[in-house]
Parts: C-alpha cells; sequence; structure tokens
C-alpha cells in the first residue's frame, strides 16, 4: 500500500457577485481567416475592492457567477468565436486524425486480486473511459463495470472504486461533468446489483473499508449558492454503516469548530485494527490521529498535532507503526513508533533520511523505498527489520509506480515509463528480486526515434534547475525547432518523466518537448517546495524564464518558435511569465489556471492552497506581492502579448473557471498587436480528470493547430 498522506493532495490544483450593468452581446463574432478577430463585446462593470488603503478595480467580478444566463452567453460567444478560428487552420483536422491513430492501442493497468477475482483496468483504444475486468480462479474474464455506459457523452468517469475486506462488495465513486462532487454507489461483487440508495455530495474524498460492516468517506455541507464556486471550508469524516440512511452516517471527525479543518481523510489499517485520521488546513502540513478499532469506545489519540509537517502511516505490524514524515527531515524518513504512545518524542528512524527524496510503499512483506535522484526514479526494498534486500534493477532511467500490494501476495507490479516510452507493466518477484514484462503496449509511434536528455540550467539568482529536453533523433540545433516548454512549480509536486500519447504527437510533428523542474515542486523535498511560494513565488517564474532563455542560448529554438504550457497552478506559471516577459515566447497556453491571486481563496477549497500562495488579506507585503504578479492584474494595455490559448472546463470547481474568463477579458480588452488572445471553454467539463477521450483528442488538435498556425508553421 502507499501511505496515507493528508487528503489535501486531493485539492491540489484543489455573497452573490454583481450583476453587470448591461448584458454581453454575442454580436460581430465571425471571422475569415485566423489573422482577424472580432472578439465578443465584455461589459465592464465598476467593482473596486480596497486593500490596505489601496483600491483594486475588478471589472469582470460579474464572470464568476457561473449560473447567470450572462456568464452563459459570453460562455457561448467566445467559443464561437475561438472554434471560428480554429476551424480555418488546415493543421488541425490532419493531427486529429493521426492522434486518433496513434492514442488507438490497448492500454492495460496492473492487476490486484481482491476476494476472489483478479481485477484490472483496461481500455480498448479509443474508449472514452477505461473498463473494470475481473478474472476469476478458473481464468474467466468479464467486465464489471464500464464507466462508458454510465452517460451518453462519457462525461460521468469513474473517480475511485474500493473493495470491502473480503472482497465480496464494491464501493464505488462516480465524478458527473469533472466536477469534484462524487457519488458513491454500493454494489454486491457477484451479483453487480445495488445494495442500497446512492450516496451524494461527497467531496475529496476516499473509500476506506471497516471490515464488511461499513466504510469512511470524507465531504463538506453543501455550500450554499454555486456548488461549483462557492466555498468549502470545513471537512468531516464519516462513517457509513451499510443499511443505514446517509443521513444517519456518523460523523467521526471534523463536526465541531475545534475539529474544523479544510481537508480531513480517514484510513483503516490492513488488518482493521486501526483508523488513522488525516487534517489539515492547507496542501502543506497535517494533524495525524489514531483510533483503536478494536475497542469500540477508545478515544483519538494524536500522533501530530500541528501542521508544521507532513505525516501518515505507511503500515503496522500489530501495534507497531510505521510512518513517513517530514518532520525535521526534509527529504522524508520513515520511523516507527507503538501506538499506545505515538507521539514525536518517542519515534525511532527506521530508515532515515538522505540526500534524497524519499517516497514509500509496501507490498508482499517488503518496504520499498523510491528516491528521486534529480527527478529520476531509484528504489531500494527492505524487510520489515530495517534490513535492507537490494536495490530493484529497473528497465530504463524513468519514472516508476507501484511496488504495492497486500502483505499475502507474492507477485507486486510497478509501471515504468519516460517522456518517449509507453507505460510498461512489469510483474516483480520480491524474493528473488526479478522483473519479468507483463503488458507492454504496442502503438504506432516509435519511441527508438527520440531521445531524452536532463540539463541543468542557472536561474536568476544563480540556482541549477533541471530540465529533460526531448526531440527526434539527429535534431538540428538551428533555433528553428516549434519547441513546448512545459512547467508547474507548486505544492510540492514533482515533474518526473512519463509518457503522454499527446506528447508523442508534439514530437512526431518534429516538435522538442522540455520539462523543467522548477522550485515550489518537490523534486529537491521541502527546502525546494518552500523556495517558491508565498514570497519567494517569484523564483518560480525566473527559473521558467531562465529555462526559455537557455533553449533559445543554445539553439534549441528561437522566441518565435516557443510556447509555454502549464495547467492549474502551471496555468498560473504561464499566466505570469507571459505577462512579464511577453517577447520570451510566441505562443502561451494556460490551462485551468488560478489566475486572479487577489480572489483566489475566496472559491470552493481554495482557502487551503493559502501554505503556497499567501492571501491578499494576510498583510500589505504578501497583498502588494500578489497585486505585483497576478495575471489578472498585470495584462498592460497596448503591450503585444504572445498568441494566447486559454483553456479551461465550465464544470471546474477546483480552480474556477472566473479565472480563466477573467484573464481573457482583460487580454482581448488590453492587448496590442495582431496575435489572437482566445479562450477554449470546454462544456460540462472540470479540472481534467475523467476528461472522455474523445474530448482530449479534440482538445490537444485545436492546441497544436493553434500552436504552429501561430509560429507560422502552415503544413
Amino acid at each position: 500500500m502507499k501511505y496515507i498522506a493528508a487528503v489535501a493532495s486531493l485539492a491540489l490544483l484543489s455573497a452573490c457577485s454583481p450583476q453587470p450593468e448591461e448584458t454581453s452581446t454575442e454580436a460581430s463574432m465571425q471571422t475569415s481567416v485566423p489573422s482577424s478577430i472580432t472578439y465578443p463585446t465584455t461589459v465592464r462593470g465598476n467593482v473596486t475592492d480596497t486593500y490596505f488603503g489601496t483600491s483594486v478595480a475588478d471589472p469582470y467580478r460579474w464572470l464568476e457567477d457561473d449560473r447567470s444566463a450572462e456568464t452563459e452567453a459570453w460562455v457561448k460567444a467566445q467559443n464561437e468565436v475561438t472554434f471560428a478560428y480554429l476551424n480555418e487552420i488546415p493543421l488541425r483536422a490532419k493531427i486529429k486524425d493521426r492522434l486518433t491513430e496513434l492514442w488507438n492501442y490497448e492500454k492495460v493497468g496492473s492487476p490486484f486480486k481482491e476476494g476472489n477475482y483478479t481485477y484490472f483496468y483496461k481500455n480498448d483504444g479509443l474508449q472514452n473511459q477505461y473498463v473494470v475486468y475481473r478474472t476469476d480462479a478458473e481464468g474467466n474474464t468479464e467486465v464489471f463495470l464500464d464507466p462508458n455506459t454510465f452517460s451518453e457523452d462519457g462525461t460521468t468517469s469513474l473517480a475511485s472504486l474500493s473493495f470491502s475486506k473480503d472482497g465480496s462488495i464494491a464501493a464505488y465513486a462516480i465524478s458527473e461533468g469533472g466536477s469534484d462532487w462524487r457519488k458513491i454507489i454500493v454494489i454486491d461483487v457477484e451479483t453487480k446489483e445495488q445494495l442500497e440508495p446512492v450516496l451524494v455530495d461527497v467531496k475529496f474524498s476516499g473509500i476506506s473499508w471497516y471490515g464488511n460492516e461499513g466504510f469512511y468517506y470524507s465531504s463538506y455541507d453543501k455550500p450554499e449558492g454555486s456548488e461549483l464556486s462557492a466555498k468549502t471550508d470545513q471537512h468531516k469524516l464519516y462513517y457509513h454503516k451499510l443499511g443505514t440512511a446517509q443521513a444517519d452516517d456518523a460523523v467521526i471527525f471534523g463536526g465541531t469548530e475545534a475539529e474544523k479543518h479544510r481537508y480531513v481523510g480517514g484510513y483503516v489499517t490492513e488488518d482493521d485494527n486501526y483508523l488513522l485520521i488525516s487534517a489539515s488546513v492547507s496542501t502543506s502540513g497535517n494533524k495525524l490521529f489514531i483510533k483503536d478499532l478494536t475497542k469500540p469506545e477508545s478515544e483519538l489519540v494524536t500522533i501530530v498535532g500541528d501542521t508544521d509537517s507532513d505525516t501518515g502511516l505507511l503500515d503496522n505490524v500489530g501495534s507497531k507503526l510505521y510512518l513517513v514524515t517530514n518532520r525535521n527531515a526534509p527529504n522524508q524518513k520513515i520511523v516507527t513508533v507503538d501506538a499506545s504512545a505515538p507521539q514525536p518524542a518517542n519515534w525511532q528512524d527506521f530508515i532515515a533520511e538522505t540526500d534524497y527524496v524519499l517516497s514509500a510503499s509496501t507490498g508482499a512483506g517488503y518496504i520499498f523505498a523510491e528516491y528521486m535522484v534529480d527527478a529520476i526514479a531509484q528504489v531500494q526494498q527492505y524487510d520489515y527489520d530495517g534490513n535492507k534486500v537490494r536495490e530493484v534493477a529497473l528497465p530504463g532511467v524513468g519514472s516508476v509506480g507501484g511496488f504495492s500490494g497486500k502483505r499475502d501476495e507474492e507477485t507486486l507490479y510497478y509501471s515504468f515509463t519516460n517522456y518517449s516510452t509507453p507505460s510498461t507493466i512489469y510483474a516483480y518477484e520480491p524474493d528473488a528480486g526479478e522483473s519479468e514484462v507483463y503488458e507492454q503496449p504496442q502503438t504506432a509511434f516509435n519511441s527508438d526515434d527520440y531521445e531524452s536528455k536532463q540539463v541543468f540550467y542557472t536561474s536568476k539568482d544563480g540556482t541549477k534547475v533541471p530540465m529533460i529536453i526531448t526531440h527526434k533523433k539527429g535534431l538540428e540545433l538551428d533555433g528553428n525547432n516549434p519547441t513546448i516548454l512545459y512547467g508547474y512549480g507548486g505544492f510540492n509536486v514533482s515533474l518526473t518523466p512519463s509518457f503522454s500519447m499527446a506528447n508523442a504527437m508534439w514530437l512526431e510533428l518534429g516538435g522538442v518537448y522540455a520539462v523543467a523542474n522548477l522550485r515550489g515542486g518537490g523534486e529537491y523535498g521541502k527546502a525546494w517546495h518552500d523556495a517558491g511560494i508565498q514570497l519567494q513565488k517569484q523564483n518560480v517564474f525566473d527559473d521558467f524564464i531562465a529555462a526559455a532563455e537557455y533553449l533559445i542560448a543554445e539553439d534549441f529554438t528561437s522566441s518565435e518558435r516557443l510556447a509555454i504550457r502549464g495547467g492549474s497552478n502551471g496555468g498560473l506559471l504561464v499566466g505570469a511569465v507571459m505577462t512579464q516577459r511577453p517577447d520570451l515566447m510566441q505562443v502561451a497556453l494556460p490551462a485551468v489556471g488560478v489566475l486572479d491571486m487577489l480572489r483566489y481563496h475566496t472559491f470552493t477549497a481554495g482557502a487551503g492552497w493559502a501554505y503556497d500562495y499567501g492571501t491578499a488579506e494576510d498583510s500589505k507585503e504578501m497583498f502588494e506581492y500578489l497585486y505585483g504578479y497576478s495575471p489578472v492584474h498585470n495584462v498592460k494595455s497596448g503591450v503585444e502579448y504572445p498568441a494566447t490559448l486559454v483553456t479551461t472546463g465550465d464544470h471546474d470547481d477546483r480552480v474556477v473557471p472566473a479565472h480563466s474568463f477573467k484573464f481573457a477579458a482583460e487580454l482581448q480588452a488590453k492587448a496590442g498587436g495582431s496575435n489572437p488572445q482566445l479562450i477554449r471553454i470546454e462544456t460540462n467539463a472540470g479540472h481534467g480528470a475523467g476528461t472522455p477521450v474523445s474530448k482530449t483528442i479534440e482538445q490537444y488538435a485545436d492546441i497544436y493547430g493553434f500552436t504552429l498556425w501561430n509560429m507560422g508553421i502552415k503544413e
């Protein structure tokens, strides 16, 4: 199993608005050629806010109302303009056809055993959602759950699946239209019949079973106003006993003011002896509690009572707990402690901190310590006494996932991938330490034609930052290659090598794909993360700018052939860098971005991101810092910004689409020059998870067509 960490990781990028004085118009929206655009009129309101004596205009506040007819009309008008533009790009259809061809290969996930069956996920090629299959002891395989039947348009997805102790009952969560709000459905595994009414209004939640009796899940009270944008602030852990009404579910944690936290999660140990509860107010740092489930009247015991560190349970053997923590260990370590006195004063180092960031998993009676060495994976295998068994021989240089399972498993599975190699599943025999290919995809993309290399470039303040650059072998460094520079730089998220068929399409088009491991991420532990937060956030932007300058200086590309791309917190990155250095790139592609830094914390669970960002109410200094880089507030009149395609979903309740709406409106109103400033709004879609394959292919065809066209590449 992977260790339980703060539920805030689920929420990563994770009063009525005044109405406009007049409605927006849908007139004058057509364009005959891509270089000539008439944008819809976006009405400017007169809303202002005052922060520490500074008055800040918010003319597009009305676009925050996702339920208004005016906003709906604006979305329709913007999409008509955008798709009129995209439809004129000849490359777009060819890219879509080839991407469809590339995407059409069988994809199979690692098998896992539950009860009498072995389950696995599989997509035949172009299915909108992965299908869950199962195989019995005689080798008979059948469909268990097919999310493609959940909705006609493929926008209802399977968000999670969890089995009771003996595997006889399953609970699965669905997401409709990409929303973070979930429904949980409980079924009998043999008959697949629904056992009780659907649980509703579940958000940022796992499903953790206690035996066959019931399960723990988390949610917020449904907010007043729009469920897609209204603030959610008090997360609660519930226990649902099978056969009872959801209204009768007991609140286990989070129901009082003293227990108020933005993210709360519960996890039951494999032996059913303990419940672990993680509680946090932000996406970094958590409290941790434990309850002895063998004693029904037992009290919650505090393991960690502050949010100064991140700590989670890896496993337990009887009352001996194995915890993963960055408390006094920025790169993380594993400690042991007895459940009777689990506080930090009693912790004993089990696997000490090293120079590299640790993540850990367990399976088949072993502990696997995975280390990031300059964003590249290495795996060490240990027994439960702390003895190193071996370094696991990996198939190559890249990223791994897996090495987890129940204690009695004999074979474990892991995936291996990098930027040019599709994810391959390996079967691992932990006693012998041997791996063999279990499932290798057969694709129309020839990985052997491409190569990746890691470089270290120097940022503005002298910090060395790693970047992996992938391209076709024999690439001529003539400064003329179309290049996408991708980054994230936040929330302790590490960008490790991984394969994407969409990125493979870009490589096949002759493009260079570069990924920079910016500060704010987790590649070098907590210190690297903290170097890119709050009043240090500019470091992230400087790192990205320096990456672009490196690619240009080394003749991989030029400003005229460079695009920058990022999503969520990475959308903020793109928005900030394109407004600070509009001369540096030809194309900007901010996706589902956090772009209004003065108001992000007023929507859904946004206040939980304050560890990384700070808020405009914190102090005058913090307000001025945020105001100084907030993309919505730093679009200047008459500046020629790069050709920009903002992308978002109208049901995104993680980073509400108002961020993207406001940014696009500012660009259209103020940008100078002839570069297009467009927004593509996917309808009935959220932050990205569960997006149907058909929509994903269409999105990338649009993005790549737009990018190449604006780089002057017509064929």
